[in-house]
């Protein structure tokens, strides 16, 4: 799952949000590259972010999916409002990609009755203030009876399973300890549905390796083949072209060597 920024202060400083050609050319790219799904979003999430208006996040993402619906893959659409996805999924985007998990009023309903892709995802807390000292009894446990109960009430709805992916919201009110946890438990994840791992240039792996979000593309490549080692099923990055060079090697010496 490639990232197409489109807003203007996204954390990892790429967005292009009034620059449409350079927007379409990034996506054909990372298509090339092979990236399998589109992921973009009208309203960063990133630690401390300040939300957005429908009206403005419907004015960044309308003309964007225009854009990129016609380029042959699945496109992904990050949003919590009703209203947007509605809009989105009107418009022909394939799946909707909720970091508050359908809790909004109405979200649930929106999504339901249709037959796209839904991505549901943990996060304590709300983006402007989620890393202010996030705590847990115990991570896995809370995160796993999390997504557990958004299945069942997406299930309960008439939601079909295997339209839905779940996300532990690596970095989406955690800590580098509670990531590391929830990491080594995406097998035991993966029980429940199909995984979505998005830790591409995150503040986690500043944290690991001392480098700043523009140098993290090989720590982000890193983490990937590890996430995939460990079963993940969509890999959300930034740099497509590098890491699926790190899958293809991870691929052929892996299983030689005993690296499952």
């Amino acid at each position: 799952m490639a990232i197409i920024n489109i807003t203007p202060d996204s954390f990892s400083g790429d967005g292009l949000i009034e620059k449409p050609e350079q927007i379409c050319a990034k996506a054909l790219k990372a298509i090339e590259a092979g990236a399998d799904i589109l992921d973009i979003g009208g309203e960063s999430s990133r630690p401390g972010a300040e939300s957005v208006s429908v009206k403005e996040e419907l004015r960044r993402l309308l003309p964007i999916l225009d854009l990129l619906l016609p380029l042959g893959v699945p496109v992904s659409v990050d949003t919590l409002k009703p209203e947007v996805m509605r809009a989105v999924l009107a418009a022909g985007a394939d799946l909707i990609n909720d970091i508050n998990a359908f809790h909004a009023e109405d979200a649930m309903e929106a999504v339901a009755g249709t037959n796209c892709g839904l991505c549901v995802m943990h996060m304590q807390g709300q983006p402007r203030t989620m890393q202010h000292n996030p705590q847990y009894g115990n991570v896995v446990t809370e995160v796993k009876a999390f997504l557990h109960e958004r299945l069942n009430t997406m299930i309960q709805l008439g939601v079909n399973s295997d339209r839905i992916l779940i996300d532990p919201g690596f970095g989406f009110g955690k800590t580098l300890e509670h990531n590391a946890a929830l990491f080594q438990a995406l097998p035991e994840l993966g029980e429940l549905a199909p995984v979505l791992v998005g830790v591409s240039r995150k503040s986690m792996l500043g944290e690991i390796t001392g480098w700043p979000v523009e140098k993290r593309m090989l720590p982000s490549a890193v983490a990937a083949v590890a996430a995939a080692a460990q079963g993940a099923a969509v890999l959300r990055v930034h740099d497509v072209a590098e890491t699926a060079a790190a899958l293809k090697v991870w691929a052929a010496l892996g299983p030689r060597f005993g690296i499952a």
